[in-house]
Formats: C-alpha cells, sequence, structure tokens
C-alpha cells in the first residue's frame, strides 16, 4: 500500500473537511498520515481524523525516541495551503515541522501537489505569485486559479485526487 502525507495548514478547507479527504485517499488504496501546521490543527477534527488513520495528527517535531516514524511517503497533497505556508516553502523557511517536511520532501523529489487557498487579496501579492513559480520549478504540482471566485478557488476531493494519480504517472496506490 502507497503511502501519501497529507499536509494541511491554517485556512478553511472549501472543498470540504479535511477527514473526507482522507477517507477518499484511503478509498483509493492510499495509507494516509496528517500532518499540520501548528495554526493548522485548529481547522481539523482531531478525533475523526485519528479515528481514520489509526495515526495522530502530527504538528511537532518528533524528539529522539519519542514515538514511531511514519513510514516514507510516495506522495504529498499540500491543502489547504497558506499565503505563509507556500512562501516559506518556496523560500526553505523550515519553522514548524509542517514546513520542514515539505521542503525535506520536496527535496527527496516525492511528488507533492500544492493547493494553496488564501484570501483574493493576498493571491496577487507579488511574493505569492513568484513563489508558485518556484514551486513549480521544484517539480511541486500547483492547483490554483486565481481568477476563480474566492468560495470556488480550491478544486473538489475527487479533482486532487485525479491529479494525484495523474502526477505518479497513473499508477494505482
Amino acid at each position: 500500500m502507497s503511502v501519501l502525507y497529507l499536509v494541511t495548514s491554517a485556512a478553511p478547507s472549501h472543498a470540504g473537511p479535511i477527514a473526507d479527504l482522507v477517507v477518499q485517499a484511503q478509498a483509493s488504496g492510499w495509507l494516509v498520515f496528517v500532518v499540520s501546521t501548528p495554526l493548522g490543527v485548529r481547522f481539523l477534527d482531531h478525533p475523526r481524523i485519528e479515528e481514520l488513520t489509526g495515526e495522530p495528527v502530527r504538528s511537532d517535531f518528533r524528539m529522539p525516541g519519542d514515538g514511531k516514524e511514519p513510514p516514507k511517503a510516495d506522495a504529498v497533497i499540500a491543502a489547504p495551503a497558506t499565503f505563509n505556508t507556500i512562501n516559506k516553502w518556496a523560500t526553505g523557511i523550515t519553522d514548524n515541522f509542517a514546513l520542514g517536511l515539505l521542503c525535506e520532501l520536496t527535496g527527496y523529489g516525492v511528488p507533492i501537489i500544492a493547493v494553496p487557498m488564501l484570501k483574493p487579496a493576498l493571491a496577487t501579492h507579488p511574493a505569492f505569485i513568484n513563489n508558485l513559480d518556484v514551486l513549480r520549478q521544484m517539480g511541486v504540482r500547483v492547483l490554483f486559479d486565481p481568477a476563480a471566485p474566492y468560495e470556488k478557488r480550491m478544486p473538489t476531493w475527487d479533482d486532487v485526487l485525479t491529479e494525484l494519480d495523474q502526477l505518479i504517472g497513473g499508477i494505482s496506490a
């Protein structure tokens, strides 16, 4: 079974609850591990996600000897990804576990999909626009339509998983 890391940050998901994405990814054959930025944990239904995955939602660096390390990721979905997350990730700032993980997995060449979700005013910020291009140059598949209305900016979870399937070459998880 292939391993999917789902990295979330502090934004509402207009595609539906993160738990729904976990269920859909599991139905597609993925073993899912959820990681969140420190502020992103406020947007998650921890009990539901932990029930579904059998694993805690991770938001902190693990100390040596604490807990078990999850299996290596075969793919990553970063959704919703905030303005802050995108900009820090693209510039290599790893001031929290989720960002450190995204930077490391990008360096390893793990297939990654980023699904930004941010306010319209931030979507036009030059740093954000440039950093989306930086992520694309690093091989990250970015699903973001700045022209879409705010409420419809995020693709559906079905669309995200279809994109993931295409990214990994159509190989079933």
